[in-house]
């Protein structure tokens, strides 16, 4: 089979800066990367995973529709992959997840728990929520960066989403998953969605640090997610 293209989708509650380390190691290794920008989402009105999904289109909008995908989701993107797989033309060689999220096995996944939700209800004014790194205490952001130019890339670039963004549900199409999937685990707290990726007979890797370990070591995290993708 020809080599996939690597799709990286960020999280919508950031954005592409997330992915760009690992996208340029990619490309240094002789990788073909797309980083679709998924930073206008939030302008949408609910449900907001369409417009997920025509970014991502979009964001392809030159790639042949015979080139195979491999598709890595971090964090919260990882709940919209079946409905990415199954809007993209592009047969799906790969789906790997990043410290993220996983959607259910069937039906439709809740964008957010009760319990994450009744966190976020007081957050919001006017129906918008902080930027994503607002949300928490200096101890918890500033060990997720690996310096201060990175951090301020990040951060700057955050969107500020609405609370409806995580009262959608979204859809899990029947079939999504009929190709190789595998979870990358950073730490806590997605170690129970890495058990349940092993539970569905997922290959599973372990990279450990901060949820946004991407951007502190993309040259290993690459290599796991070349490694998960099954390419050579």
């Amino acid at each position: 089979m020809e080599a996939p293209l690597f799709v990286l989708v960020h999280s919508p509650s950031v954005g592409p800066s997330t992915w760009l380390p690992v996208a340029d190691r990619l490309i240094t290794t002789g990788h073909e990367v797309r980083v679709p920008s998924l930073l206008d989402v939030g302008a949408a009105e609910p449900p907001f995973w369409p417009e997920v999904v025509a970014a991502v289109r979009d964001g392809l909008v030159a790639v042949p529709e015979d080139q195979p995908l491999a598709l890595v989701a971090h964090s919260n993107a990882g709940l919209f992959l079946p409905a990415i797989a199954d809007g993209l033309p592009n047969p799906v060689a790969a789906s790997v997840f990043v410290d993220a999220a996983l959607p259910a096995r069937t039906g439709s996944t809740p964008m957010a728990p009760p319990e994450l939700l009744d966190f976020l209800d007081p957050l919001a004014v006017d129906g918008m929520l902080p930027r994503w790194t607002d949300w928490w205490d200096e101890e918890d952001v500033a060990p997720m960066f690996a310096d201060p130019l990175t951090r301020a890339a990040i951060v700057e670039e955050q969107p500020r989403l609405p609370l409806s963004y995580y009262e959608q549900h979204l859809p899990v199409p029947a079939g999504w998953d009929d190709h190789p999937c595998s979870y990358l685990l950073f730490g806590p707290p997605y170690d129970d969605a890495a058990e349940e990726a092993a539970a569905r007979g997922w290959l599973v890797a372990s990279s450990p640090g901060a949820h946004l370990h991407q951007t502190v070591d993309p040259a290993g995290t690459a290599a796991h997610i070349v490694a998960l993708a099954g390419v050579d």
